[in-house]
């Protein structure tokens, strides 16, 4: 199975600023974990997504607030930090999932890994939260779609749900928004009864768990839930959230999740389908175990 690892070091020059959780550490603890790997992957440098490709998720003023901010290396919120560099890197966060996708296209590689910063599942239209700036993987599932793949399933296995992701898709029956996540905690959106609206009524299915779950927990929704969502839906390509933050070891939640147990959800989602399979970093705060969880991510990606 040929696989990209795609990242570049415009995604360190994100500067958060001393002591802030989504800090470059992150990307650096990623990297050095991987290294073992690079034999079996293809490496490569994502691109600056355009304007105009951004747009296919985000308003015009939004993506000029986020430039204004970031040119004076501003705040959007007390979580929400921007540098000089920090526009550049959101672009080209996005821009991996471009390179991802005509990569597959193309035949060079089967499936791709985005280590990227910063991360996206938060970003609404108008509004940037949750560390995101810009929604990448949204982007990605726009952009998949304008190239020829019409049923796009995202997959989203981070703590925190994604609701920059589901507010997006919410109408739409072309997306397939999947969300596993700790209940309660921020951004306080994802119910069980969250399935869609209009025509994307039974689009978008939500899993929230309680505190203190474990691997037998989340692997029963990826054992007997997703598969019959998978299968449903049909879709051309599956889009992967994933956020490592559900490690047992994260600062930032309260789920009890292994090491083994992330593998397991891996290749669940891996053998859930025949398609095409671009996985995005989301969340994921102690470094150690991200770089570790990242690894035995993309051992199963390699895996056939």
């Amino acid at each position: 199975m040929k696989v990209a690892y795609i990242t570049d070091d415009i995604y360190l020059q994100h500067n958060t600023g001393a002591m802030h959780p989504e800090s470059p550490e992150r990307l650096k603890a990623i990297n050095k974990a991987i290294e073992p790997l690079h034999p079996s992957l293809v490496l490569k440098s994502p691109i600056s997504t355009s304007e105009d490709m951004l747009e296919l998720v985000h308003s015009a003023d939004h993506i000029e607030n986020i430039k204004h901010i970031c040119a004076y290396g501003g705040s959007i919120d007390s979580d929400t930090v921007c540098s000089s560099d920090s526009f550049d890197a959101a672009r080209m966060a996005a821009g991996a999932g471009v390179v991802a996708l005509d990569g597959i296209r193309s035949g060079e590689f089967e499936r791709a890994f985005c280590a990227v910063r910063p991360p996206g599942h938060h970003a609404r239209p108008e509004q940037a939260m949750g560390f995101c700036l810009f929604n990448n993987i949204a982007i990605t599932a726009r952009y998949a779609q304008s190239i020829g793949y019409e049923k796009v399933m995202i997959i989203d296995f981070d703590v925190h749900h994604g609701n920059g992701t589901q507010e997006i898709f919410y109408d739409d029956d072309s997306v397939f928004y999947f969300s596993s996540h700790q209940a309660y905690i921020f951004p306080g959106t994802g119910a069980k009864s969250d399935i869609g609206e209009g025509k994307g009524s039974g689009y978008t299915a939500n899993f929230p768990v309680m505190a203190g779950s474990t691997d037998i927990e989340l692997l029963d929704i990826y054992e007997n839930d997703l598969p019959t969502f998978v299968k449903g839906f049909n879709p051309d390509v599956i889009l992967v959230s994933a956020g490592y933050d559900l490690h047992e070891s994260d600062p930032l939640a309260q789920l009890n999740i292994t090491t083994e147990g992330i593998r397991r959800i891996v290749r669940l989602i891996l053998d859930s389908a025949d398609v095409p399979f671009v996985f995005f970093l989301e969340g994921g705060y102690n470094v150690n175990a991200l770089g570790e969880n990242v690894k035995v991510t993309l051992k199963e990606i390699i895996m056939n």
